[in-house]
């Protein structure tokens, strides 16, 4: 079955542009343009509304693409199924972590991945941003969690938008705040991670046009809780890692905000076998249904 069509339909839906949906199908914007013109004609619909905010799915479209995407779901699963039967679900997954995906995300994701393939073994690899950054670029892994921007050569799935929040002691003047100026964060004694990979709550900052007061640094996210927790400084840290790890601390949302973009990274350059490509879709759809819970 063709499902060309129907996959770009649904990429430049999804990000509602053609332009982008071109960059990620490896297809010109006019190519992009002309295969959903061919399907609108094989249908006899318009589906795509193009305006200056971008590409927009008209009435009809929004009532077919359900349709789309369960075709496309259904040409997934023969597929891999085909590919399972000829054994080709079955290896070993290296992947590249952070404490919060690894702790909060990869045990479900696996769980149910091994459900459908239980063949697959995993081996993971966890560390900072830096340390992934280099599997990646070394090839040690066959796909790295990483906070965009990703490392040079790598093919990336974007995942979700991960909140930064400021970390304080419980009882400090800024936890009586709703949301926590960014400015008066970077006056206070800071905790920060090694400058490596302490991208997050540098962007935050450097956003404001401010440089914190950084008093003690450390490797391990779960260290900086613990000292904000015995009153020795703030810090600015992604909600994920904080999820169940907030006792003696408090959190609040930054003004102005800030997150970090979480996304899956694949080595261009690098052969991922199916049993890793098959992870990698799993694991865009898990962090979709599941991502926030």
């Amino acid at each position: 079955m063709d499902t060309k069509k129907y996959e770009v339909l649904e990429k430049a839906a999804d990000l509602g542009s053609l332009t982008r949906a071109g960059e990620e199908l490896g297809l010109t914007q006019s190519g992009v343009s002309h295969i959903i013109a061919s399907l609108e004609a094989e249908l006899g619909l318009p589906l795509l509304r193009r305006t200056r905010t971008g590409a927009h799915l008209t009435d009809a479209g929004e009532k077919l693409m359900p349709s789309v995407r369960q075709i496309l779901r259904a040409e997934e699963k023969l597929r891999w199924t085909a590919e399972s039967i000829r054994g080709a679900a079955e290896g070993t997954v290296c992947i590249g972590t952070f404490t919060s995906v690894a702790v909060h995300w990869l045990p479900g994701m696996m769980k149910e991945f091994q459900l459908e393939y239980p063949k697959v073994e995993f081996r993971l690899l966890n560390g900072d941003y830096a340390d992934v950054g280099g599997w990646l670029a070394e090839g040690t892994v066959d796909m790295g969690f990483v906070a965009l921007p990703a490392p040079a050569g790598c093919e990336c799935v974007t995942l979700a938008e991960d909140p930064l929040l400021a970390v304080l002691p419980v009882g400090h003047r800024l936890a009586a705040m709703e949301r926590c100026p960014v400015r008066e964060v970077a006056e206070e004694p800071f905790i920060s991670l090694l400058e490596a990979s302490n991208h997050d709550a540098r962007r935050a900052l450097e956003a404001a046009g401010l440089k914190p007061n950084v008093r003690f640094t450390t490797k391990d996210d779960y260290a900086i809780i613990a000292m904000v927790g015995q009153g020795l400084g703030v810090s600015i840290m992604p909600e994920l890692l904080l999820r169940g790890r907030d006792d003696g601390v408090v959190t609040r949302p930054l003004d102005p905000p800030a997150s970090r973009t979480l996304a899956l990274a694949i080595p261009a350059a690098a052969h991922a076998g199916p049993a890793a490509r098959r992870f990698a879709e799993f694991a865009a759809d898990w962090v979709a249904q599941h991502g926030n819970e």
